[in-house]
């Protein structure tokens, strides 16, 4: 039996979130409301949700506030309401974590193509009785640093075993970046690698998400060794893969 993906949506405003919840229940989603960050954080630890629909504005704690919240312990995928279309309010949000953003009032039929989309990329892990033989493994990681993309299991992992908490778009970045080793890749063009539609997003997505990936995986973010920038030609960026686990220069 096909089991509905669930849908958090958080929002003060109840004709709002009735307005979704009915939307994406028509839609063959279960779609669970949520009146603040509290009742989220109830409902993670319940039963977590497989994505999040988060207003920014809200009167008792910012939807900021509760994006840090969820980045602090979970991957799943994020994707703001902003009352205004305004550049800052997107930057700082998926500085943050968030997978993608809708303008308020939202196009229903828009929001539904961002929830899909984002589900799509979202890593999952997959249990280790059902994993690959290691000699087929091997054929989808990748070393990112210290870090190995394994894409068979939708995650990133380090020598020891420790997991590296990463975003559905972040995922989406690594494996455009896998398949393309030494390679300079546009912003557009690691855009349509990823997933994503190059006309749904603004032209600073990929940099912030670039700059989130290397906080997590470079040694010295701000002089980056693995995900290089490349000035010049309309810019882009270049993997620099290792043949194993990197810890420094």
């Amino acid at each position: 039996m096909t089991v509905s993906p669930r849908i958090a949506i958080v929002d003060d405003d109840p004709l709002l979130r009735d307005l979704l919840m009915d939307y994406l229940s028509g839609q063959g989603y279960a779609a669970l409301p949520c009146d603040g960050g509290n009742s989220l954080r109830a409902l993670f630890a319940s039963s977590p949700p497989d994505c999040v629909i988060l207003d920014l504005v809200m009167p008792e704690e910012a939807g900021l506030d509760v994006l840090r919240w969820l980045r602090a312990g979970s991957d799943v995928p994020v994707i703001m309401l902003t009352g205004t279309d305004a550049p800052a309010d997107r930057i700082v949000g998926l500085e943050l974590g968030a997978d993608d953003y809708v303008a308020k009032p939202a196009d229903l039929r828009e929001l539904l193509a961002r929830v899909r989309s984002v589900l799509r990329r979202r890593p999952v892990v997959i249990p280790p009785a059902s994993a690959a033989p290691a000699a087929k493994a091997q054929d989808n990681e990748s070393w990112f640093g210290r870090w190995r993309l394994d894409r068979a299991r939708r995650r990133m992992v380090d020598p020891t075993g420790d997991i590296l908490l990463i975003t559905g778009a972040e995922f989406g970045l690594l494996c455009a970046f896998a398949e393309h080793p030494n390679v300079i890749l546009s912003r557009d063009k690691l855009l349509m690698l990823s997933g994503t539609d190059p006309g749904e997003v603004f032209d600073r997505a990929i940099d912030l998400r670039i700059t989130r990936l290397r906080k997590k995986i470079e040694p010295v973010p701000g002089d980056p060794a693995v995900i290089r920038t490349v000035r010049g030609h309309g810019g882009g960026y270049q993997y620099l893969p290792s043949n194993g686990p990197n810890y420094g220069r």
